[in-house]
């Protein structure tokens, strides 16, 4: 996946939030303060809400936010069920365009079951 799967993608992706923070105005800084509060708990569980978020990144075919989403799944305890059933969901909506990203999904995820999130 771009930017490395594993820590090396989750330390990536920080520098470069730090980045853009340090650079923003204030349309990011709010674009960057709602995607956090969306992804809180309400009347739907984080889980839930982080299943939808991999099922949208899925259909975008960002891989990007598939990683993120994956390792958010993985951090919240998720079983491999859920995930796996969601990313069908997934493929249903979106179609066979996304097999390369389910491929390079599930793949992160074994490494990370396997406790090698490289």
């Amino acid at each position: 996946m771009a930017g490395g799967p594993g820590n090396d993608f989750l330390k990536e992706r920080e520098a470069q939030n730090e980045a853009v923070l340090r650079n923003a105005d204030q349309v990011i800084k709010r674009v960057y303060s709602v995607d956090a509060l969306a992804y809180r708990p309400g009347a739907l569980p984080e889980a839930t809400k982080e299943l939808l978020g991999l099922v949208s990144s899925l259909v975008l075919r960002c891989d990007d936010c598939i990683s993120w989403h994956i390792h958010r799944c993985f951090d919240l305890g998720l079983p491999t069920e859920q995930v796996v059933e969601a990313l069908g969901v997934g493929m249903v909506v979106a179609g066979t365009i996304t097999v390369p990203h389910v491929r390079r999904a599930v793949a992160l995820w074994e490494r990370l079951s396997e406790g090698d999130g490289e």
